[in-house]
């Protein structure tokens, strides 16, 4: 049985007025901050020091301040952010390609920072990877998007996790079809009550399977 692929959600639209510059801002509200560490880049250096002090101001930690591409892919691993802000700067192939080495490196949202509304670049940097976009808003309206976005790709975490449990215990049906000579439902029965016999999550026990088997094949050949 095959699993269908999951895509990313199409990303979030937050609009939002222009954002007031310098560097006083405060939270949303008198109420708990949870502080997230962040990466932040964007091309324009005056653009991304702004963006610096909206996220210091809202009570979290700025742990990278990136402009070029080249260095955006190392910062992410090094760092593990917690989310990401890339914002649009002169060039929207610069903040894309952010975006794709941000991504690739790291299982964190990223959201993009628009001045004005263009669809065309929040649709490639949907395709890109990016969860959600807010144009120019004030520091409330970004911590809303913050946190909308973090909400979101905590939901697509677990459906993501919960079609790979899904497709292990498909594989391990199989394997328990051939060995066993059975049928899909019996195989399941047979996960099922081990599962609940020995007090271990289905999917663990699907897990133990898939990797016993792949112990018990028989090496490949050396080449000749």
């Amino acid at each position: 049985m095959s699993t269908p692929e999951e895509s990313p959600p199409e990303p979030l639209i937050i609009e939002a007025h222009q954002a007031a510059e310098g560097p006083e801002y405060k939270a949303a509200s008198d109420a708990p901050v949870h502080h997230l560490r962040v990466l932040i880049a964007n091309e324009r250096r005056e653009r991304l020091e702004l963006l610096a002090r909206v996220v210091v101001g809202l009570g979290h930690d700025v742990i990278a301040r990136e402009i070029y591409v080249k260095d955006v892919g190392a910062a992410t691993v090094r760092e593990r952010p917690d989310v990401a802000l890339v914002g649009l700067g002169e060039s929207s192939e610069h903040a894309l390609d952010l975006i794709s080495e941000i991504v690739r490196e790291a299982f964190c949202p990223v959201i993009a920072i628009l001045h004005a509304d263009d669809p065309a670049y929040v649709h490639e940097a949907a395709k890109r990877g990016v969860f959600a976009y807010i144009i120019d808003g004030t520091p409330e309206e970004l911590q809303s998007a913050i946190d909308i976005t973090l909400q979101r790709f905590s939901e697509y975490q677990n459906l993501q996790g919960a079609f790979g449990r899904r497709a292990l215990i498909e594989q391990a049906k199989g394997i328990l079809m051939a060995r066993h000579s059975t049928t899909a439902d019996r195989a399941f029965e047979m996960l099922r009550d081990h599962s609940q016999r020995n007090g271990r999550k289905l999917s663990d026990v699907a897990a133990a399977v898939v990797e016993s088997h792949l112990l018990l094949l028989p090496p490949a050949p050396f080449p000749a």
